[in-house]
């Protein structure tokens, strides 16, 4: 028979604890702690992932993450076609059994770990990576072209050498570097030698890097608010001492700061993350002269400029720069995959050496295959025919989301990125709309947690990109049965 786990959760302290832990975590120490304290018997029959979710009324992947983490450590064994049983001393007594004749201790961990630990980032991926909709920050992944990627693959590894594949340096292939300089002149007017550019995984690892470079404990920086809640968690864990900047309809409004010594402005002004608003012409110009007097450095994420930027295109920050003042941030895993794991930044001249000595000592390097492959992609005009590609589709999948929705979510049609925000119609907030659409797994962030202030605005941040229209049809049934 099934062991009945559904009363002993729900009637343990780790059940509704307000601990920062996932669900997954909280489940896990529920069950493992029954196990050793034999509230549940060795060789037991348990529920299966599926009827235990139902019984909880949560998602199935959380119970299997679960199963998972005992099945590793041995508290529960997988039979086939018997499902899972409590371990035996058979299976695994020695585990189950604490050491009692010394009890083990170990070093601190330090206190950039605990501020890191602290500082998780609020929207956390809970939910089964097979069911993408409509999760934001993918572009559609079914457009990426495989055929060509693998062509150029089998000709890098046929052309091979052994010196080829002894260790590369941290700030990227010369070859990739020269092709992105050459792309960003022919597209954003961008004018840098290309030592300047390092190749980097994302745009979470960039801001690390810079993080390190430039700051100190409680040095003062500028985020736009809302802003990218992972961007945010990271520089609260160096340490940063983080001013919020409000956004209006030109972007960033860089007068209504009044603090002195700002070190860095962090903006992304083609397309602000997540509202969607171009900054104006003037707008970056007041922001380059503002940290021209501030002595500071600006931050320009210019992610979905490829998507935004053709119509009544505006000069990038970097290229109005007359000072040397811009870190640039690009990325192709927003284009092509985010496993591909290959983006850039531009640093001004004087902050090379030190960017190098820091990735020297930490990153090591990029897959050079990735990287060379990424530079063929680039020189034979793939990634041009690729972004428009995108743009077609993604307009067709937008169009359609937006007629599929329109009785429960209130869609400003004037955004222009790969994502969209909702209002829900219903009246319920976002936050609840997030929870009860994500048991059925559908994923839609709300917009109240991208905000650094106790003044928010509420709407579900929605990754439409990435759905192509037959599972749209059926997901978005579902956003309007549960919120419509």
């Amino acid at each position: 028979m099934y062991y009945n786990l559904k009363l002993i959760i729900v009637t343990s302290e780790y059940w509704n604890s307000k601990e920062d832990l996932p669900l997954y975590m909280r489940l896990y120490y529920i069950i493992k702690d029954a196990i050793t304290k034999r509230v549940i018997p060795e060789n037991i029959k348990i529920p299966s992932s599926r009827k235990l979710a139902n019984d909880l009324k949560v998602s199935r992947s959380t119970i299997i993450k679960t199963y998972e983490m005992l099945l590793l450590e041995k508290y529960i064994v997988s039979k086939i076609g018997s499902g899972c049983t409590t371990a035996s001393t058979i299976y695994g007594s020695e585990t189950l059994k604490k050491p009692t004749s010394c009890v083990a201790i170990y070093p601190a961990i330090s206190k950039k770990a605990i501020s890191f630990q602290k500082n998780k980032p609020i929207l956390t991926d809970n939910f089964s990576m097979k069911n993408i909709a409509f999760r934001p920050g993918l572009p559609p992944l079914d457009l990426f072209p495989v055929e060509k990627w693998s062509a150029l693959s089998k000709t890098y590894w046929k052309e091979c050498t052994p010196s080829i594949l002894s260790n590369n340096p941290t700030e990227g292939l010369e070859s990739l570097r020269q092709s992105i300089a050459e792309y960003l002149k022919l597209n954003r007017n961008i004018d840098c030698d290309y030592k300047q550019i390092f190749i980097v995984q994302g745009t979470i690892h960039s801001l690390y890097l810079i993080g390190n470079v430039l700051l100190d404990k409680y040095d003062k920086i500028v985020m736009e608010n809302p802003t990218y809640p992972r961007a945010y968690k990271l520089f609260k864990s160096l340490k940063a001492s983080i001013i919020p900047c409000s956004i209006d309809s030109e972007g960033i409004n860089i007068n209504s700061i009044h603090d002195k010594n700002v070190k860095l402005i962090i903006t992304t002004p083609s397309n602000q993350f997540p509202l969607g608003i171009k900054m104006s012409l003037n707008r970056r110009l007041e922001l380059l002269d503002w940290a021209s007097k501030q002595n500071s450095l600006i931050i320009e994420a210019d992610h979905d400029h490829e998507f935004c930027n053709l119509v009544n295109p505006i000069s990038s920050i970097f290229s109005l720069d007359q000072e040397s003042r811009v870190i640039y941030q690009g990325t192709f895993n927003k284009l092509l995959h985010p496993s591909l794991g290959i983006s850039y930044i531009i640093v001004p001249k004087y902050l090379i050496n030190p960017m190098k000595a820091i990735s020297d000592q930490s990153t090591r390097f990029i897959s050079p295959s990735n990287q060379e492959i990424m530079h063929q992609f680039i020189k034979k005009d793939y990634l041009n025919q690729h972004i428009r590609n995108i743009m077609k589709i993604a307009g067709e999948r937008r169009s359609l989301f937006i007629k599929q929705t329109h009785n429960s979510l209130e869609i400003d049609e004037s955004f222009h990125g790969l994502h969209l925000i909702g209002k829900v119609k219903s009246g319920i907030s976002d936050k609840i709309a997030f929870e009860l659409l994500i048991k059925a797994d559908v994923a839609a962030y709300p917009l109240s947690n991208y905000y650094i202030t106790e003044e928010k605005k509420e709407g579900l941040v929605i990754g439409y990109s990435s759905v192509n229209s037959k599972v749209m049809i059926e997901k978005t049934k579902i956003i309007n049965s549960i919120i419509g």
